[in-house]
């Protein structure tokens, strides 16, 4: 009973530890921070000074936060990001407010070069309008556009643009449903 008790407590544990070094460290790392934003036991994180993150941004264990020279991120207020979640910005990337980012997504700007395959270039800016979802195991490529209220499905791969209020899902993604009231 107490070992139950004790596991059980443990991921809040890890939150409240990554709410102190949210404040502390991260606040001041990044280009912006946003009050009350806390990042949980990060892969990785590159670019800080080209990432800026809105309040109340929910980062989970695992995710993979890197802009590179050229790119930028930008995380806009009440958005939630999975665990193991890797946003790679060679481009930009910019996520709008009340955007829920499930477990196992990326979203990446870049790809390698095919005579090089040391040298990264970009693949065009990525934008996620205001509450958009992406389910599960996702990946979103450069030069894509997601319209507000769009869902992406579970394991879809998103090669074009989104409309509003769409729903998505395949390899490649295409409209499943769509909606007038986006």
């Amino acid at each position: 009973m107490i070992a139950r008790t004790l596991i059980e407590k443990i991921p809040s544990a890890r939150w409240r530890v990554a709410e102190v070094i949210s404040k502390t460290l991260y606040a001041k790392a990044f280009s912006n921070f946003g009050q009350g934003s806390v990042i949980v036991a990060p892969l990785k994180l590159g670019g800080l000074d080209r990432i800026s993150i809105g309040n109340n941004v929910a980062v989970f264990e695992g995710a993979w936060l890197e802009a590179e020279s050229a790119g930028s991120i930008s995380i806009g207020t009440k958005t939630y990001i999975g665990h193991r979640v890797h946003i790679h910005a060679v481009g930009n990337v910019v996520i709008e407010e009340n955007v829920m980012i499930t477990d196992d997504v990326t979203i990446s700007s870049g790809s390698h070069d095919s005579q090089n395959h040391n040298e990264i270039q970009t693949t065009g800016d990525i934008h996620l309008g205001r509450n958009v979802f992406v389910g599960e195991k996702a990946i979103i490529l450069g030069g894509v556009t997601i319209g507000d209220n769009a869902v992406i499905g579970a394991g879809a791969v998103v090669t074009k643009d989104v409309p509003a209020g769409a729903t998505v899902g395949g390899v490649p993604a295409r409209v499943l449903t769509s909606s007038s009231n986006a």
